[in-house]
């Protein structure tokens, strides 16, 4: 499960950002999560309570999880379409020619800290 590793990296950016900004606890992170990112939020959600438990700043933080929809510009139709994974065809001309523009994010958006 590289979900572990991941919050375990999430985790450890927030406390560096806990030390350079002076901020001593968090109470809320936004974290975003693309839909083509291969990564589970619930499984994320689940590591983050047990991974930040020894957290300097992110010890007892509520993690909210922003999922971001998967999108692609069509080369055969020249329009940005939805898609829900890789390897779909374009939703508006069943084309393949797609480039990814959005849904592999993994990052902090936002935090709410003391």
């Amino acid at each position: 499960m590289h979900e572990m590793s991941l919050t375990e990296s999430i985790v450890r950016i927030l406390d560096e950002q806990a030390g350079m900004h002076g901020f001593t606890r968090i109470k809320t992170v936004w974290l975003e999560i693309g839909e083509l990112s291969h990564v589970d939020p619930e499984s994320i959600l689940f590591c983050f309570d047990a991974v930040s438990r020894g957290s300097p700043a992110a010890a007892g933080a509520k993690l909210e999880i922003i999922r971001v929809p998967g999108n692609a510009w069509c080369l055969d139709c020249a329009e940005s379409v939805a898609i829900g994974r890789r390897g779909d065809p374009c939703p508006r001309c069943g084309g393949h020619d797609l480039a990814v523009t959005g849904g592999e994010e993994l990052r902090v958006k936002e935090l709410e800290v003391e």
